[in-house]
């Protein structure tokens, strides 16, 4: 089984309790541990795979409980950093049909700096840049594109998720899809939202969206669309994979354990830079991923909530 080496933050999602979408009503917040590249490498883990994080916290209590957290869920960490910056901070509310809302206090993530003996571990293994905080600046950035070079020069499989968020970006939506281009042009596998295959690509429609990204390098395009299904584009499949019917009660992660059930599935495969040619393959496994993603709604917090292969399997049955 190949290794997913995922690159970005892990930091504390303190979740707002006892209101809907509004922050400045908070009172109550329960400490959780998150970041989207730390989500996918715990949903990689649970389901079986083999995981490595690649990232910063701070040298505080903070930083002690995320790296205790993926060491628990036997997720390799000997690759990641400690800074005397601040763990990075995100608040988080929740409205009633789960959706979420953001706000960060960004901290150590962006000291991540490049440690170049972890080139050659990439040689054949997957590579996964899912990181919403990575393109904003400082060490992390520059660190982020040196990985994506070594990911190439190696001959991994690189799977990339621009995690857009609209707080972070407002009013600066074109250096956004200025900097993520490159990646999506490495990328052997996209995972988006609607918005964000709306916002990269400047078209409406997915099959116009797709072709705009296609056009710019990346071969499989796996466009989330929450209790719709799963958007799959190929140069030879374009195809809408449906999920399951859940009651989401909290969507945080629900992303990150699609993208994290889907390369878990890859690692297995001996040839996945060739996925693309096999339809029915792939949708099955998107199928699969997609389960995994709603399962995850139906419980609060993102890592708490992944599913194991076992609940994976099982869900539904009586």
């Amino acid at each position: 089984m190949k290794k997913v080496f995922c690159i970005g933050e892990l930091l504390i999602d303190f979740i707002a309790e006892k209101q809907g979408s509004d922050l400045s009503k908070a009172t109550e917040f329960t400490k959780k541990a998150g970041g989207a590249p730390a989500n996918v490498a715990c949903a990689i883990s649970k389901l079986g795979g083999q995981s490595a994080f690649v990232g910063c916290v701070g040298k505080d209590p903070f930083g002690s409980f995320l790296l205790n957290t993926l060491k628990e869920g036997s997720i390799d960490i000997s690759f990641a950093q400690r800074s005397k910056t601040f763990t990075t901070l995100a608040f988080v509310s929740i409205a009633m049909d789960g959706e979420r809302d953001f706000v960060f206090s960004r901290g150590a993530d962006r000291e991540l700096t490049y440690q170049p003996e972890l080139s050659a571990q990439f040689n054949g293994n997957i590579v996964h840049f899912g990181a919403a905080t990575a393109l904003l600046g400082g060490p992390l950035e520059e660190t982020y594109a040196l990985y994506l070079k070594d990911a190439a020069k190696n001959n991994a499989f690189i799977s990339y998720d621009p995690n857009y968020r609209r707080d972070l970006w407002k009013g600066s939506e074109a250096i956004f899809t200025k900097k993520c281009r490159p990646y999506i042009a490495k990328a052997h596998l996209c995972k988006f939202s609607l918005e964000e295959a709306q916002l990269l690509s400047g078209k409406e429609t997915l099959e116009e969206a797709c072709e705009i990204l296609h056009a710019l390098g990346t071969k499989i395009i796996t466009v989330t669309l929450g209790e719709d299904g799963t958007y799959v584009s190929t140069p030879t499949l374009k195809k809408i994979i449906p999920t399951i019917k859940v009651s989401p009660v909290d969507t945080t992660g629900a992303g990150d354990a699609f993208i994290g059930c889907l390369l878990k599935i890859l690692a297995t495969k001996e040839s996945p830079m060739s996925l693309w040619e096999n339809g029915a393959q792939l949708e099955a496994m998107v199928s699969e991923a997609n389960k995994a993603g709603a399962i995850t709604t139906t419980n609060f917090g993102a890592i708490a909530a992944l599913p194991n292969q076992a609940q994976l399997d099982n869900y539904g049955l009586r």
